[in-house]
């Protein structure tokens, strides 16, 4: 109930464009756009959260949405098939078209494609690092639906992935039975039954990913988040990637509320990282 009263403020205060970038009904952004900002600007794409299930969706990100037009950047909050209903290669296929539709939007929206930053939030942590690695080895992570990017499109690379307590390490997760089996149910399966889902999707895995990265964490949040996050900034920099990592007070949910330091911070990082 709570949600919906605060998805009902957030779309009368700042209203969006949904646009889809496929057939399917759940493949859609929402498009706002600053106002009276010259010149193109830059854009954070959002990617919710909620252990990949059909239970949570885009409006969880509805108050980043609207904080960020604010502050002078166009947000595109993504909505997925999740894997539950599916399966997981519609999931990451989806998150690549949404993304790649950007390049479509650009134009007329004034959008300034290279300053682009994915964010996402818990399990959209993970799926922001999977699309930013993949974009930045020029690789296809599945079957992306009819839609997505239009046709000579210019392409989308990210500037910047920010993950907001982001589920980092999928074998590990998987390991401790994080989300209560979240990460089996997800990918079809463990490590050992599909390696290769985790070998492509598990961002401790794919290390370099070769994009700038910044990783915030609350340190109220679950243990087990709080210890990937810390394990996945060591490796990443090991690994020589450019990672930052912010762990300030805060619960799981304090990350994505616009109201809460550990976010002012959050923009701080990122307004720097995209010479806002």
């Amino acid at each position: 109930m709570v949600w919906a009263v605060r998805h009902a403020v957030h779309r009368h205060r700042s209203p969006a464009t949904r646009i889809g970038y496929g057939p399917h009904p759940q493949q859609w952004g929402e498009l706002r756009l600053p106002v009276g900002t010259a010149g193109p600007v830059p854009v954070a794409v959002l990617l919710h959260g909620g252990f990949w299930r059909s239970v949570w969706a885009a409006d969880l990100m509805d108050a980043l949405a609207v904080d960020l037009v604010d502050r002078g950047y166009a947000s595109w909050n993504v909505e997925y098939r999740r894997p539950d209903r599916h399966g997981w290669d519609a999931t990451t296929g989806d998150v690549a078209a949404g993304v790649a539709a950007l390049g479509g939007l650009a134009a007329d929206a004034g959008l300034d494609l290279g300053r682009v930053a994915v964010v996402g939030h818990s399990a959209g942590g993970q799926l922001a690092l999977r699309v930013a690695a993949d974009l930045a080895a020029g690789t296809e992570p599945g079957p992306a639906p009819a839609g997505g990017a239009a046709a000579g499109a210019p392409a989308v690379r990210v500037a910047l992935a920010v993950s907001l307590a982001g589920v980092l390490d999928l074998a590990e997760g998987e390991r401790r039975y994080l989300g209560d089996g979240a990460i089996p149910a997800a990918l079809g399966g463990t490590p050992a039954t599909v390696p290769h889902r985790y070998a492509a999707a598990d961002p401790m895995a794919r290390l370099p990913i070769r994009v700038p990265t910044l990783l915030v964490q609350g340190a109220a949040d679950s243990p087990d988040l709080v210890d990937v996050n810390r394990r996945y900034a060591a490796a990443a920099r090991a690994a020589g990637d450019d990672v930052s990592h912010l762990e300030r007070p805060g619960d799981h949910f304090d990350v994505i509320d616009p109201g809460s330091a550990v976010w002012r911070d959050t923009m701080t990082a990122v307004d720097r990282r995209l010479g806002r």
